[in-house]
């Protein structure tokens, strides 16, 4: 008769090796690595070997175990510092981190299970309950405050809602339909010219009052200057136009007024 001999199931090769450090009460810091690998091999020998993906998971623990046993039977090797490298300290890293998650796993587990015996009972509070606001005492409310404090609360709001404010559009005033007339400006500009002589365009523009006076005057010494009144040169790129009033140039007439308006 057989002897049939029923083996332990782990979950993966870590959990088989946290197993047997805890039944040989050992430290996790310092494995014995001989120890251990002779009865982690005695596991895997009884193993049973149809299920390939989970043998093969303890195989490649098993080689691991095997390759840490003879770097230690080895001269120790050294890092860049001169200090002995442990050939067990991956592997310890590994069992911390494992170990670490077993037990969280294991909280979450028994918490879950606590919290499927509770029972959580519906709001049953009658409306008008629910909405019964107390009454605001506002002596206790009020005590403590102080106009000092008042002001300091109030200077405080003002400060945001001036922070509020865009610095450019709050400048902004009411924006009005200004009448402005070319014939006007012709007669403005003619004037001017005249006086003046020789002048610059930047010159006559800065001297309009709004952004419309701006392009009615543009037009007005567009008109200008198709009729030969004023004669404007600019020597540079983007440089400054400069404008002379022409003697022999044609002045607007009346009739030209009349026709503009």
């Amino acid at each position: 008769m057989e002897l049939e001999v029923k083996l332990e199931v782990f979950e993966g090769p870590l959990d088989l090796l946290l197993h047997l450090i805890e039944k040989n009460k050992l430290s996790i810091y310092d494995i014995p690595i001989v120890l251990i690998t002779e009865q982690y091999m005695d596991y895997v020998n009884r193993m049973d070997r149809e299920d390939l993906d989970l043998v093969s998971d303890f195989m490649v623990m098993a080689a691991t175990l095997i390759d840490i046993k003879t770097r230690m039977l080895l001269p120790p090797e050294e890092d860049e510092n001169g200090e002995e490298i442990d050939p067990r300290e991956e592997l310890v890293a590994r069992l911390i981190e494992y170990k670490t998650c077993k037990m969280l796993c294991g909280e979450l587990f028994v918490g879950e299970d606590e919290a499927a015996r509770l029972m959580v009972k519906a709001p049953t509070i009658p409306v008008e309950v629910s909405r019964y606001k107390p009454e605001v005492d506002m002596d206790e409310l009020l005590t403590g405050v102080t106009l000092p404090r008042l002001q300091e609360i109030f200077s405080m709001l003002m400060h945001r809602q001036i922070d509020k404010m865009d610095p450019v559009r709050s400048g902004f005033g009411r924006i009005v339909k200004e009448p402005v007339r070319l014939a006007d400006k012709l007669i403005y500009i003619t004037e001017y010219a005249k006086t003046k002589k020789k002048f610059t365009f930047k010159e006559l523009l800065v001297r309009q009052e709004s952004r419309q006076g701006l392009v009615v005057a543009f037009l007005a010494i567009l008109e200008l200057m198709k009729t030969g009144a004023i004669k404007a040169v600019q020597e540079t790129t983007f440089g400054d136009i400069d404008m002379e009033w022409e003697e022999g140039g044609a002045e607007i007439t009346k009739e030209d007024l009349e026709q503009y308006d």
